[in-house]
């Protein structure tokens, strides 16, 4: 079976919307061209998902992406043995696939997984560019267009969860944050399919939650909540009802914490 044949289903057909907040683009074209591996680091919903698929498509690349979780195991990524109708097969993993075929891997918020798991790409994220398959006695050479991408959020990381230094230095790394409040807006209303002056009310009100981390906040409201409450709007809802169900309540179990941030949307009102 040809690779194109196999990846049909990781193609990205239609460009994803994207806009650009700096160099990224530009970063990542460069790393690709290298085959390097790229870490991308940033808040929740800051658009790192939508920059990585935008990149495959502009690449003309499949993406095989996989939500990282503590109770993935190196088999869920690598592949295992299945029982079948005429006995046991070998089945790839998604990251097996792309490595043997040429596909972009995204490790979405790898820090989930259990260290014991993340370190099989060691050896994908050297020179060596290998996959080994224990389980199979195989030694996969990855494609010449395999490339490994991952992302996490700094900001949730703690002793127990984190990347390991040697983790770490393999990567070239890109720092994501949340847009310029004018590109957020167009994101929003672009995304959302609201009208700008609402996308903009929409940004102010997410700038005030956001100087609320750290004082009473994990996070503030993200870019993905914002599209959120955009659409709500869309469907017939006003802007406080919107906020109080994509924003407010997803956000905080806090009762004082909701007054404050229902009063930062009547100062937008």
């Amino acid at each position: 079976m040809t690779d194109d044949t196999t990846l049909d289903g990781y193609r990205i057909a239609e460009e994803p919307t994207y806009h650009a907040d700096g160099d990224e683009v530009a970063f990542y074209d460069a790393a690709y061209a290298a085959r390097l591996p790229v870490m991308l680091k940033g808040p929740t919903g800051c658009g790192k998902t939508r920059f990585v698929e935008h990149m495959a498509w502009r690449l003309g690349r499949p993406l095989i992406t996989v939500s990282c979780h503590e109770d993935m195991t190196a088999s869920d990524l690598v592949g295992r043995y299945l029982l079948g109708r005429d006995g046991t097969h070998w089945q790839d993993g998604p990251l097996t696939m792309a490595v043997r075929y040429g596909a972009i891997c995204y490790l979405d918020e790898i820090v989930e997984a259990r260290q014991d798991t993340t370190v099989i790409i060691h050896a994908l994220t050297d020179n060596r560019r290998i996959l080994p398959l224990e389980k199979k006695g195989e030694l996969v050479q990855a494609h010449p267009d395999f490339q490994l991408v991952i992302s996490y959020n700094p900001g949730y990381q703690s002793v127990l969860k984190d990347l390991k230094e040697s983790t770490k230095q393999r990567f070239c790394a890109m720092d994501f944050g949340y847009p310029d409040p004018a590109i957020e807006a167009a994101i929003v209303a672009a995304q959302a399919g609201i009208a700008e002056d609402q996308a903009r009310r929409l940004v102010q009100i997410a700038g005030k939650s956001r100087n609320l981390r750290g004082q009473g906040l994990d996070e503030g409201a993200s870019t993905r909540m914002l599209i959120h409450a955009g659409r709500l709007m869309g469907a017939g809802l006003d802007l406080r009802q919107a906020c109080q169900l994509a924003l407010i309540t997803p956000i905080t179990d806090d009762a004082d914490m909701r007054l404050a941030l229902s009063a930062a949307v009547d100062a937008c009102v």
